[in-house]
């Protein structure tokens, strides 16, 4: 039996009703945003100075867990227990911002980026992506629903990354912030310290442009890195802007097919697999 109202509605109408319904079934099956917080809240007389906060934890479980590869063994460090790494985010908790010197903001904010980025993994450990806990619609995205909590405020990981790191204007955060995956530059396995961020950073810049995933070469065309074409802005107002800043990195030999104006530029594929270190069987 079709009621007086059902029978009125075009085809049309119809169907767009059944897809409204299968939606509202779906969203009420959905998780909701479920926010996660690290560290802890410092009452504002117990907050120190950014510039006195110690990276020493951070250092040694970098040591501890990442070869020389920047590969992290995961499932070594799930074992072992978080405890270590939650102590040094509740460090990291206790900085206050004010006043903060480049080096130092530098130090601590790349430092924090990394450390929650491998909290979070190391929740979802066994994990093959950090792509596959980025929702983009409906529940937990780990790049804006996990949060450290300091200063006083929530920062996420795109607050630090683009509201906090990128405005320093210091290109060479992007090979240094690493997002869990092969396709980000390397991890090194030590901390960022204020009196070493310039050597640590430029030494970055270099060994990103050594690596095939992010600089080769072929017929009139340079290949680089998805990061380039990301925040290319970042680099220089246009592309020979861009090629020219990075000039200085790449290694000698290179550097001539890069400023080569007659070659195009086009960007490799991504590769967002895990930076876990390989399975020993």
């Amino acid at each position: 039996m079709t009621t007086p109202m059902l029978s009125r509605l075009t085809s049309f109408q119809l169907l767009a009703f059944a897809v409204v319904a299968a939606v509202s079934l779906t969203l009420g099956s959905t998780p909701a945003r479920a926010d996660w917080h690290v560290g802890r809240d410092f009452r504002a007389a117990d907050r120190v100075p950014l510039s006195q906060i110690d990276h020493s934890g951070w250092d040694r479980l970098l040591k501890e867990y990442v070869d020389d590869r920047g590969r992290v063994d995961y499932a070594r460090w799930q074992a072992d227990g978080t405890d270590e790494l939650d102590r040094y985010l509740n460090k990291l908790s206790q900085a206050s911002m004010f006043e903060a010197g480049e080096a130092d903001r530098l130090a601590y904010w790349i430092n924090a980026y990394n450390a929650v980025t491998i909290r979070g993994i190391l929740r979802e450990y066994p994990t093959t992506s950090i792509r596959n806990h980025t929702a983009k619609l409906f529940g937990y995205n780990i790049w804006d629903d996990l949060f450290l909590r300091a200063d006083g405020r929530d920062w996420s990981l795109n607050t630090i990354e683009h509201k906090v790191l990128r405005p320093m204007g210091e290109p060479r955060i992007h090979f240094a912030i690493v997002c869990a995956s092969v396709g980000c530059p390397k991890l090194r396995n030590e901390a960022y310290l204020p009196g070493r961020i310039d050597t640590q950073l430029e030494k970055n810049a270099r060994h990103f442009f050594r690596q095939r995933q992010n600089l080769r070469f072929g017929e009139r065309t340079i290949f680089l890195s998805s990061i380039l074409d990301w925040f290319g802005e970042d680099f220089g107002s246009d592309q020979t802007h861009r090629l020219g800043l990075i000039a200085k990195w790449v290694p000698a030999e290179d550097r001539s097919r890069l400023l080569d104006r007659h070659s195009q530029v086009r960007f490799l594929d991504y590769d967002w697999s895990l930076n876990s270190q390989p399975a020993i069987r």
